[in-house]
């Protein structure tokens, strides 16, 4: 008979607190704009935080609240960005899709170490040693994979000592740019063509003796550019994407090769 009343007890007591929740439930009911349900079916559910809302169902209330523009979800690209205009009733103007690039040639073998590392795998933790972690050039990739492992698309890999960017995966969420505790990955234009693959602002003759592709300043990209979309500031050479056709010839012109370009050849070699 005890068997049974406990049976007995647990069953009573499951009914009351299940009619309990469920008065609850009705009672604190919170009504949902049906559009942003369908602005959230649209979305690509990456949680990714691109958008710079917290997740897709804080971007998806923001839409539908009109507090946010219908082209943010850069995992989603332009076919969500139209699909969410139409819930909106609103014009689909998508905006660019970005892409992360790592502006660094520091390979293994060609950047000037202080010292070799041992120690936990965190770019953070490297930087412990004076804040410049093992490397000389203290704008140099750490390549311990913070970048890797905020990386919800498997867009970004350490290779040879550096971080490296598969554009054809990457959505340009931005979170390996915020996992870089030395904030040198940059968000491009997937249009962007060009771009110097070097972060380092010493002058030129302290750059060589660090690394041997770091932009040493010579300014014959800038010289030379047929568009005159290259300057050279603080001894690092600048791309105006605004200005550049692309044509590749600062890239082969290059005396350290530090200028890759996009959409086929890479001419960097410490990249290939």
């Amino acid at each position: 008979m005890t068997i049974v009343y406990s049976i007995l007890v647990l069953g009573i007591l499951g009914g009351v607190f299940g009619a309990v929740l469920a008065y609850a439930s009705k009672i604190f009911y919170v009504e949902v704009d049906p559009k942003q349900e369908a602005v959230r079916a649209c979305l690509a559910g990456a949680n990714c935080g691109g958008c710079g809302f917290p997740g897709c169902d804080g971007y998806a209330a923001a839409v539908a609240a009109g507090e946010a523009p219908t082209n943010r979800c850069v995992a989603g690209g332009p076919e969500a960005a139209a699909k969410i205009a139409e819930i909106m009733g609103v014009s689909a103007d998508a905006a660019e899709k970005m892409v992360a690039f790592v502006p660094c040639s520091g390979t293994e073998g060609h950047a000037e170490k202080r010292f070799n590392y041992t120690g936990p795998v965190d770019c953070r933790a490297a930087m412990l040693f004076g804040g410049k972690s093992n490397k000389t050039c203290t704008f140099a990739c750490i390549g311990l994979g913070n970048c890797t492992r905020a990386c919800q698309f498997d867009a970004i890999h350490i290779v040879d000592g550096v971080a490296k960017v598969d554009r054809s995966k990457c959505v340009g969420c931005g979170a390996c740019a915020e996992a870089c505790p030395k904030s040198i990955i940059k968000l491009i234009p997937e249009s962007q063509k060009i771009m110097p693959a070097c972060s380092n602002r010493d002058k030129g003759a302290k750059v060589m003796k660090m690394c041997d592709y770091g932009c040493i300043g010579c300014m014959r990209c800038m010289r030379e550019c047929p568009a005159s979309a290259i300057m050279v500031r603080d001894f690092l050479a600048e791309v105006d994407p605004a200005k550049c056709t692309g044509c590749g010839h600062c890239a082969e012109i290059c005396p350290r090769k530090i200028i890759v370009t996009f959409g086929g050849k890479v001419t960097v070699a410490a990249a290939e």
